[in-house]
């Protein structure tokens, strides 16, 4: 490039503001690669250079939302993303499950993936005890996984995953070297699963990082209802990233993060001490729960597949 070129392309970027501001920023990324890199690129800087217009965003407010995305980032590890709670907060993340994930009636609805998924997670055969420790009352869970044509799916892969009574995931614990409320089930040759754990409990999101600083400042609540995860997948099947709730949770109406389905609710039915389903005495009470999931063949939903968190989840 000679000098008169470059003396050409700098002008193009001196002693703007405002609009022509904005459609410099714009023209900056016309040469993108990428089509629909383009596309988001192009979108984002449109709103995000109309709400700093809105709201006539100080340079010290802007430096603290660049402080808090430095500290959210520094909060996130590979057993705690702050990001993602960030974005269920938000509603973001609900937003991209339901623009992705649209399924025909009678299919499982996805919800938020939420922070604490762990990879890799110990393999139990059906009737095991998933809780594995984990303080809790006693819970029997048990449902078939089936398609939309009724078909039971064989085989059918659960990743499963939950809060203890006192509302932790064990990887919240430290110093604690085994799985505890998680792990991965294959249903039955009729597509049938159960499995022990304790009962979900409602419990607050973490609060000690930069989204609990943002909640408090909205003066919103950090509880969610209580509920276990669920990841349920088979070959020729669109996969499905959901939770379980309890039917009855005082904060079903309240979310902290927004992911309450109504067919997502279930009963979770309490028994007096006695024969649990899988043939043990209990001297306690338990409770049994049973829900069903039914997945849809691949290509018939009307979205993209695997929810967006599933889609970040194996970029991680």
């Amino acid at each position: 490039m000679d000098q008169r070129e470059a003396g050409s392309v700098a002008s193009g970027t001196r002693d703007l503001a405002d609009e022509k501001l904005t459609e410099a920023v714009l023209a900056s990324f016309d040469g993108s690669r990428s089509p629909r890199f383009k596309e988001i690129m192009q979108s984002l800087i449109r709103h995000l250079h109309a709400f700093v217009s809105e709201v006539g965003l100080t340079e010290e407010e802007w430096f603290q939302a660049i402080d808090f995305f430095t500290r959210t980032g520094h909060m996130s590890d590979d057993k705690r993303q702050e990001f993602i709670l960030l974005s269920d907060t938000l509603g973001v993340s609900m937003l991209v499950v339901g623009i992705n994930n649209k399924k025909p009636p009678g299919a499982t609805q996805a919800t938020v993936f939420g922070p604490f998924f762990v990879e890799n997670s110990p393999f139990f055969e059906n009737g095991d005890d998933l809780a594995n420790g984990a303080p809790g009352e006693p819970c029997f869970v048990e449902g078939q996984v089936r398609s939309v044509s009724g078909e039971p799916i064989a085989g059918a892969h659960l990743a499963i995953w939950q809060a203890d009574e006192d509302g932790f995931y064990d990887v919240q614990y430290e110093g604690l070297s085994e799985s505890r409320g998680r792990g991965q089930l294959r249903a039955d040759d009729e597509g049938r699963f159960h499995f022990r754990t304790v009962r979900p409990e409602s419990y607050p999101i973490p609060g000690d990082g930069p989204v609990g600083e943002m909640l408090e400042a909205a003066d919103r609540s950090l509880m969610r209802p209580a509920h276990i995860h669920f990841m349920v997948s088979a070959p020729g099947y669109e996969p499905v990233t959901t939770h379980v709730f309890e039917a009855g949770d005082e904060y079903l109406d309240s979310d902290a993060v927004f992911g309450v389905k109504e067919s997502l609710i279930t009963e979770f039915v309490l028994h007096e001490p006695g024969t649990a389903p899988d043939g043990t005495e209990l001297d306690v009470p338990y409770y049994t729960a049973r829900y069903d999931f039914v997945l849809v063949p691949s290509g018939e939903a009307d979205g993209h597949g695997a929810n967006a968190s599933e889609e970040a989840r194996t970029k991680e």
